[in-house]
């Protein structure tokens, strides 16, 4: 399912109009100014029952090799985003 398909059946089920789905999915899922990248971005946990949970993990810095040179670099840490999927949602899609 892609975004569109994704605001299509949002619409469908609760009513909405394309565009009111639409809205509330950018609201949401949008990669620049959504409700999740800011939670995200501002270190917080984001929890949905049933469904999953939303964190940032970090990664250490660590040491690794250019493939083109064979040189030893060093990777610096970073943050990133991870999900865990909650049980009701394992045992929905594991049947």
């Amino acid at each position: 399912m892609n975004k569109s398909e994704l605001v299509a059946k949002l619409a469908k089920k609760t009513g909405l109009t394309q565009a009111k789905a639409a809205e509330a999915v950018d609201a949401i899922f949008n990669p620049s100014k959504g409700l999740l990248v800011g939670e995200l971005a501002a270190g917080k946990k984001v929890t949905l029952p049933g469904f999953g949970s939303f964190f940032v993990r970090k990664r250490a810095a660590r040491k690794g090799r250019n493939p083109a040179t064979g040189k030893q670099i060093t990777i610096p840490a970073r943050k990133y985003p991870a999900f865990k999927v909650g049980k009701t949602l394992k045992e929905k899609v594991s049947k």
